[in-house]
């Protein structure tokens, strides 16, 4: 059967907010949901939260798996981030 690809993108963004997923496992649903053009959005603990995303674009640059399309996004996040500094 076909996944629903919103019901694939909600799960992922389930899991990033949900406090008993690791670290390691919520910066791959970020990454997935990048892969899949799906914004990722800040956790409630907003400075956590944009560490956390900065971590998965960093680490998105360096995956095999990531397109390139998603990796120039995110070289473009982190330009804008730390511009801002």
């Amino acid at each position: 059967a076909d996944k629903n690809p919103g019901n694939v993108a909600g799960g992922l963004k389930a899991a990033i907010h949900n406090p008993n997923v690791s670290e390691e496992a919520k910066q791959s649903s970020a990454q997935r949901l990048q892969n899949m053009g799906e914004e990722v959005s800040g956790s409630k603990d907003e400075g956590s939260g944009t560490n956390r995303q900065l971590g998965g674009h960093k680490a998105a640059l360096k995956n095999p798996n990531v397109s390139e399309e998603a990796k120039e996004h995110s070289a473009q996040v982190l330009r804008e981030a730390y511009d801002e500094e």
